[in-house]
């Protein structure tokens, strides 16, 4: 995979937070973090889905989200190509913190 091409847009909620959106694109590619944790690589790629977002569900910054959550990527992998082509609505909602934390969705 190659990488995103920059800004990122990570989908970051809190705890209980949830999140709607219709998605109009997906892109599947990478991104290049610098983990901060001790004994941690220089640089490290992960994987993210970048979803653009129809006008009037991200206000601010570039147009999509990057969701680097394998989970949540896996959940909405099978359901992204009829979402996008009905332009239906879902919505994610965070569970936990950390590396702990799991997403449910919407439809």
């Amino acid at each position: 995979m190659s990488l995103l091409p920059e800004p990122y847009e990570y989908l970051e909620l809190k705890d209980g937070v949830s999140l709607t959106m219709a998605a109009t694109k997906q892109e599947w590619g990478e991104a290049l973090i610098k983990p901060r944790y001790p004994g941690a690589p220089a640089e490290k790629r992960i994987p993210v889905l970048r979803l653009t977002v129809k006008p009037g569900y991200k206000p601010t910054g570039a147009p999509y989200w990057d969701i680097t959550s394998k989970t949540l990527q896996a959940q909405l992998r099978p359901l992204l190509a009829d979402l996008i082509a009905r332009g239906a609505e879902f919505t994610v909602t965070a569970h936990g913190e950390g590396p702990q934390k799991r997403f449910s969705l919407r439809v």
